[in-house]
Parts: structure tokens; sequence; C-alpha cells
């Protein structure tokens, strides 16, 4: 039935696009803000056609596209992609990897090592030392009491509402003897420890407030404060971010090298497309494999595209949604999730080597795990697509359509009351229209299996907010969420974060981890702990492997399909790349330039 049903839907879907991308390419001016002024003349006063180097004041300014809004940009609390993004312009690391995959210092003198003496040869202390003369934008002296004070807030997530504190709660003591040297020390080896104060992750003790009301903060907002190439100018909300270049940056005046950077938001990717194409905008963020044909021909758009870490993926709530973030997910299933063989007839019933090929041109490959590239690739084989398989399952497990209205219902199964029918809300981020398209396919594949599927999608900043916001993602409301997240050069913190036992959020740890599946695997969990202590690298890939085999045994993820990373740039755009290393297209901007 699906065979001969997915060619007419293909053909509608084609159809939408078409109409989408002619309604874009054709309008004037983009989508009215929230002021009622255009977009376009909020953005900048630069030239019409895009094309010129300088603003009317001779200042250069580049205007990059984003088609989701940060929620804030507090660090240790955002978990955001678009707001690491943003946050790329404004906070240096102490490290940062290169796109070849290599750690260099940023903030620091040099990256610690053995051979430089600053660790240890047991590897449980390591030191290291800041460049002279580092400042917060406002011109105060950045110093190991802002990387004291980082840690201190990422060891109490309960009183302060940290999220991202997997490297840094690692850390059993951390030191200064004196305003640039910062020393770390563990009670056992800790292999991903250069990554410790990565992606962003430094907070200004002087310019905050209260540990206790973080969530409060006007820092995490319009107050921030940040060391980074850019300082924070003003932010409307729906509209555009703009931030100016610090004269307090370490590298001033030589870099950065633009004046200005203005993160215009955008209604969508498809707006984005028409902007960039238009010169409206330099740079877009958040491209696909399906966007990338568009722009092949076109000389006045350059595109950068490079094999990434992420994979598109179902997120399964494995507890049950009605209870807000229990502490005991176990005895507490999802009345329809929490049996396996749903979860295995979901994946068994979507065909995805068919989202690849009619979706994104073939552009890429099938997920199968969540490290795909790299040292750590776990060796996973792509599931088979088998709706009659599914089927049975779905039977065996007691749903059957005795009405016959298509969906089937509980007769005698094992978590749901009797008669309860097998309807899942399946969520995803809002404007984003190869996941709205995805979205359409998934829903037929499973209408066939007799799973209804229903969307409620939400904007970026609704699905991915906080704890304290009241995120229902953070909160376990949810059936089956869908979206992209990405490992980074050491995989331990992504591994830990989304799949083990102790990183569900909940109320006793404020909301602290990414497990949001809610899934307890003790052999997977045992795994990741012993690959995040080990030094051999060979032993910590094996051991990621069999934590990759629980994941595949029990489902609380639905690989899709992997993604490239990708972005777009007009060829006046000097300094642009890509680096999967660091998930970002915004890295490196201090040297992004425009002729």
């Amino acid at each position: 039935m699906y065979q001969a049903k997915k060619r007419l839907l293909l053909l509608t879907l084609l159809a939408l696009l078409a109409l989408t991308i002619g309604a874009c390419a054709s309008s004037s001016t983009p989508a009215a803000t929230d002021s009622g002024e255009s977009a376009s003349d909020a953005a900048a006063p630069a030239a019409d056609s895009g094309e010129a180097a300088t603003d009317e004041g001779g200042e250069k300014s580049i205007i990059i596209g984003f088609s989701q809004e940060p929620e804030l940009l507090n660090p240790i609390i955002y978990t955001q992609t678009v707001a690491d993004e943003v946050a790329e312009f404004l906070v240096e690391d102490l490290l940062a990897a290169t796109d070849e995959g290599e750690y260099v210092a940023m903030l620091a003198e040099e990256v610690p090592s053995v051979e430089n003496g600053l660790i240890t040869d047991d590897g449980l202390t390591v030191t290291y030392n800041l460049r002279e003369g580092m400042l917060w934008q406002d011109g105060e002296p950045l110093t190991c009491d802002d990387f004291l004070f980082t840690w201190e807030l990422a060891m109490n997530p309960a009183e302060t509402g940290a999220v991202n504190t997997t490297d840094l709660s690692a850390i059993s003591s951390l030191e200064c003897p004196d305003d640039n040297t910062i020393v770390t020390k563990y009670d056992e080896f800790y292999a991903p420890f250069l990554t410790t104060f990565s992606s962003n992750i430094l907070l200004p003790r002087h310019a905050t407030g209260d540990p206790t009301n973080m969530s409060n903060w006007a820092y995490n907002r319009e107050g921030f404060v940040g060391n980074g190439p850019f300082k924070l100018q003003e932010w409307v909300s729906g509209d555009q971010i703009i931030m100016v270049k610090n004269e307090n940056y370490h590298g001033y005046p030589d870099s950065p090298k633009v004046d200005r950077i203005i993160a215009r938001i955008i209604p969508s990717r498809e707006v984005g497309k028409a902007l960039i194409t238009s010169g409206e905008i330099d740079i877009l963020w958040d491209l696909s494999e399906a966007d990338v044909p568009e722009f092949e021909e076109n000389p006045d758009v350059d595109v950068y595209s490079r094999p990434g870490l992420g994979t598109e993926r179902l997120v399964i709530n494995l507890a049950d949604p009605a209870l807000d973030a229990t502490d005991d997910p176990l005895n507490n299933p999802h009345p329809l999730l929490g049996d396996l063989r749903v979860r295995q007839a979901i994946e068994l019933g979507i065909d995805k080597q068919f989202i690849v090929d009619e979706l994104l041109f073939g552009a890429t490959t099938v997920g199968t795990s969540e490290l795909s590239l790299g040292w750590a690739k776990c060796d996973i084989a792509p599931s088979a697509y088998d709706p009659d398989a599914a089927m049975a399952l779905l039977e065996e497990a007691g749903f059957t359509d005795e009405d016959g209205d298509g969906v089937r219902e509980c007769h005698d199964c094992e978590y749901a009351e009797e008669g309860a029918p097998l309807s899942l809300k399946y969520q995803t981020t809002s404007g984003n229209q190869l996941r709205e398209e995805s979205q359409q396919l998934v829903l037929e594949m499973m209408a066939d299996i007799g799973i209804e599927f229903y969307i409620e999608n939400v904007p970026s900043a609704e699905l991915f907010g906080s704890w304290d916001s009241g995120a229902f993602r953070k909160h376990g409301n949810f059936d089956i969420l869908m979206y992209t997240t990405s490992d980074v050069i050491d995989p331990q913190s992504q591994m830990d974060g989304y799949f083990s036992a102790n990183q569900i959020p909940v109320e006793a740890n404020g909301g602290s981890g990414f497990n949001y599946s809610r899934w307890i695997n003790e052999e997977a969990t045992a795994a990741i702990d012993a690959a995040g202590k080990s030094a051999d690298q060979a032993g910590r890939a094996a051991n990621y492997q069999i934590a990759c085999e629980q994941i595949t045994a029990d489902l609380p993820h639905i690989y899709l399909y992997d993604r490239a990373e990708i972005g777009l740039a007009r060829s006046n755009i000097t300094g642009f790349g890509v680096n999967v290393f660091e998930n970002s297209i915004t890295w490196g901007n201090a040297n992004w330039d425009k002729e």
C-alpha cells in the first residue's frame, strides 16, 4: 500500500517545495517583523545589492541568517545549537578544535601535554596558563577566578540550574595559584579532559549574579558579557542580534576584520535561501543536503559542505509523559512506547533510504548510530524496512485495529489501558521545510502499519528550552521528538549526556543532563563510564561500540539519516568555513572579511 502511495505523496511534496521556493524568490521584501517594519528595513544600512564591502559610514557589516532564535546566551544552561553558534562570536575558549580535528590554544598559552609539563604522568592534574592581559569585553580582567566560578556553578546544578555540566563535573577540584594559572584535578583519569572548558562555557563572576537565581540573570540575554571578537550591542527579539567589534579582544585592532555582525532572525530556511540569492544576507546557517543543488551553479554564492558528526533522529520517550520528570522511569513506562516491540515496529516501518533518496537527493547516508564518523565510529548495520515484520510485532504486543478506523488499539497489551489507540505526538522545530516534509513521509509510513502520528511542531526556543522555563523536552512531557544532535572532537560528553542513566533531567538534579528518552541501561552506562576513564583510544572505541549496540537493541533513539555540516556564503565573503569538530559554521569569525 505504501509503495503505491509514496509516488503520489512525493509529487505532492515536490509541488509544495516548488511553490515555496517560487514564492520566496519572487517576494520583493521578506515577511514583516513583530514591529511592523520589514526585516530588510531593520537589518542594516547595507547597499541594495548586498555586495558593497562597507556601509555608508565606512564600516563593514556581515549579515548572517538564522532560521531559529536563541532562547538565551548563558552557555551553562542553554541547549540550542543556534545559541552555540551565536555564542561563537561572543566567547572564546581555553582551547578550540581546528577544522582538521586538532586542538589549538586560544585563551591558554599552549595546549597542555605531558611533554610540556602541564599534565602529570598519571593524568590526574592538568594545568592551563592563561595568556597575559586577557580581558572581558567591559575591560575587567579575565582570570582563573572566572573558571573557578563557572566550575562552582556546574558542581551545584540542583541549586543553580546548570545543564551543561558533564566535563566540568568530572573535575574534583579547581585551584587558582595566581590569576593566570588554572589547576584542575581529577580523582580518576578523565579521557576528554581537554574539552573541559569548551563550547563557550565560561562565565564572568563580576557580571552575572546570585548563582541560585541564574535563570533570571540579565546576563543571559541583553546583559551578556563575553570575551570574544565581538560584543553584544542590541537584541531585538524575533528580528536581529547586533554584535560589534570588541576593542578589548586580544586580537584587536587586527581582528576581527569586520566592524559588525548582524544575526538576522528569519522565518525559515527557504526564506533564507531567497535572501542570500538576492544578496540581502551574506551567510546562511543550517542548510541540508537537499538545498545544495540550488546553488551549485550560482557564481554569487559559495557552498561549504563537509560530512558532519550529527544524525537526524527520533528521540523516543520511554517514560510516562503524564508524570513530570519522574525519578523512577523504569517503574513508570510510557503506556505505548514503553513496549520495545512498538519501538521496533516504528523503526521497521520507516523507509529511511526513501527519505534520503527523495528528500536529500541521495547526498547522505542512512543513520545507524550515534557515532557515525571519526576514530570512535560505531559499526552498526542499517535497519531494515519491513512493514510486514512491523505489523507482526504490533500484533504480538496486543495492538490490533478492531474498529477498522486504520489505527490500532490496545487489546491486552503490556502498559496501555484497554482500547487506547496507538496514537503518538510527533514534534520537531517549526519553520524547517525538510523536517516537515520528512514528517509527512513518516506519517504515511506509520499509517500503513496502523500507528497514528500527529504533528505539533513548535519554535526552536520552545523545544530546546531550559528546565526552569518549563520546556517539555526537559520535563519529559512528549512522545516523539525529531532533531539533529552531534558529538564534537571527543564524543564522551555526547554519549554520557544523552545515554547514561545518571543524566536524566529530574527535579533532584535541577534538570541537568540530556537523557530525554529517560533510558536506563546498565550495560551502556558502564561502557560509557569506562570509555571516559581510559587513555587507550582503541579501548574507548570498543566501549562506545558496546553502548551503540545497546542503543540499537533498546531504541531510545531511532536514527534517520546522517547530516553534513553545510553553510552558504556570498562569494565576496572571505575567511568563512565549516568546522565539524566544533559543530559550527561561525567558528573562526574573527577572520571573516567582506571584499
